[in-house]
């Protein structure tokens, strides 16, 4: 496995490769991110995975300076799972002037759910992702493969229109969650909680679960019935200590609210401690 910090040295390990299959990470990893890596082993002639803790995604009041950094961690997990390459750039290597060009996503994807609670993340998302779909994939000249997984189910839906909008010859490949024994939603951030918090977390894709059933139970009657049902799934994640900021059932294709027939996904993110977790639920 090479490790490279450059754009130009991941241009020259990639140079005698026809296929990368990408798969990107602020680092600090988890089974998740390595059962993406070997999800995208066979898509490709060679895989990469990018390590950067993007700032343009962080807002003031967020933990860009106190993420994990674990490299060495990472390179050593990276490896064990088949990585070819590693590209773990500077901050100055990626943005070696201010970007004052950024990918500005629609605001009716990106602005509601993770959006509305964090203005500006999914400007930073797509803006740092283009940027490496041009590093990793720009002298390509087979198929070309991003990996994201469905945790981040608004994300991956973002990154599709995205691609399909600039007419990026890349195709984007969803992986399902990865989860604990108990079911919790592996993420990095689950590190911050404590072991009462860890022991806790799990209730929200309980919540989740419960909210599904009682949308499927709904069927014809949903439209009427979701605003009730959202507002108590919300209050009794609340009556446990959360800081919920949604539980919500949408439309699976553009996460508008559902209308009959619709395939849905839920979706939840909540405060735990200091611990906000994101999950989500296809139905």
């Amino acid at each position: 496995m090479k490790l490279v910090h450059t754009i130009a040295d991941l241009r020259d390990a990639l140079r005698p490769h026809d296929s990368p299959a990408l798969v990107a990470t602020m680092g600090n990893l988890h089974a998740g991110h390595l059962a993406l890596v070997r999800t995208a082993k066979p898509l490709g002639d060679v895989t990469v995975a990018s390590i950067f803790v993007n700032r343009l995604q962080f807002a003031p009041h967020e933990d860009f300076d106190t993420y994990p950094r674990t490299l060495e961690a990472d390179c050593e997990k990276l490896q064990a799972a088949g990585c070819d390459v590693v590209f773990a750039p500077s901050e100055r290597e990626m943005y070696p002037e201010p970007q004052g060009f950024k990918v500005q996503p629609p605001a009716e994807l990106a602005d509601i759910l993770e959006g509305h609670f964090r203005p500006g993340f999914f400007t930073g998302v797509c803006t740092v992702v283009m940027k490496l779909f041009q590093c990793v994939f720009s002298e390509a000249k087979g198929r070309r493969t991003a990996m994201f997984g469905l945790k981040d189910y608004q994300q991956q839906l973002i990154m599709r229109r995205m691609v399909k909008q600039f007419a990026l010859p890349i195709d984007i490949v969803g992986a399902p969650t990865e989860r604990a024994a108990d079911g919790l939603a592996l993420s990095s951030r689950n590190m911050y909680l404590s072991e009462a918090e860890r022991a806790e977390a799990v209730q929200l894709s309980l919540a989740l679960r419960g909210l599904a059933r009682d949308a499927l139970a709904a069927a014809d009657g949903l439209e009427r019935q979701l605003p009730g049902l959202e507002q108590r799934a919300l209050q009794a994640l609340a009556a446990r200590g959360w800081q919920p900021d949604y539980l919500t059932v949408r439309r699976r294709e553009d996460l508008q609210p559902p209308k009959p027939g619709d395939a849905l996904v839920v979706l939840g993110a909540a405060r735990l401690g200091k611990t906000r977790l994101i999950d989500n639920l296809e139905v």
